[in-house]
């Protein structure tokens, strides 16, 4: 790589995997011919699929797992702890014994707009699209759009009537 990406021995990158500067990955796993934007950090034990995009300023943390084919817009946060306390009852600073990672998945296809915050446990469902701003504190269908905060469902989607622009 180069000195200005810091890529932990640990990190497992797929065949034709595009890096961009000022990038962040430790003990992730990155498919293949998947692009990695600038200032994106990818933690521990999270996965990104093949054919993904993730844009610039986007924070992948641990218990996140990107399938296949999704794109994640510019400066999109994922969150993995609904509870999140820096210290333990008895005053003590945490550890990673202290808590537990919540799981979150974009399944294939899907697309999340800039912006969005996605909370710890929410699956978003192959093919949707959560709209630029939106904050995801549950479950998206399939093949639906949502938007707002909390993201509401809009409206359904079909592959057949989209339109490439």
């Amino acid at each position: 790589m180069n000195e200005f990406c810091v890529i932990a021995p640990d990190v497992k990158l797929g065949k034709g995997v595009k890096l961009s500067k000022f990038i962040n990955l430790y003990g992730c796993e990155v498919g293949d011919e998947t692009k990695i934007g600038a200032f994106v950090e990818i933690q521990k034990n999270a996965s990104v699929g093949r054919r993904c995009k993730i844009s610039s300023h986007t924070f992948i943390c641990e218990g996140v797992h990107i399938e296949d084919n999704v794109f994640i817009g510019h400066g999109v946060t994922f969150i993995n702890d609904i509870y999140p306390r820096s210290t333990t009852p008895e005053g003590e600073l945490q550890t990673e014994a202290d808590w537990k990672v919540d799981k979150t998945i974009i399944k294939r296809g899907a697309s999340v707009g800039s912006g969005a915050t996605i909370l710890s446990s929410v699956t978003v469902g192959e093919n949707s699209i959560v709209g630029a701003g939106s904050v995801v504190t549950r479950d998206v269908p399939a093949n639906t759009i949502v938007a707002g905060n909390p993201a509401k469902v809009l409206r359904s989607i079909s592959m057949e009537t989209k339109v490439a622009k």
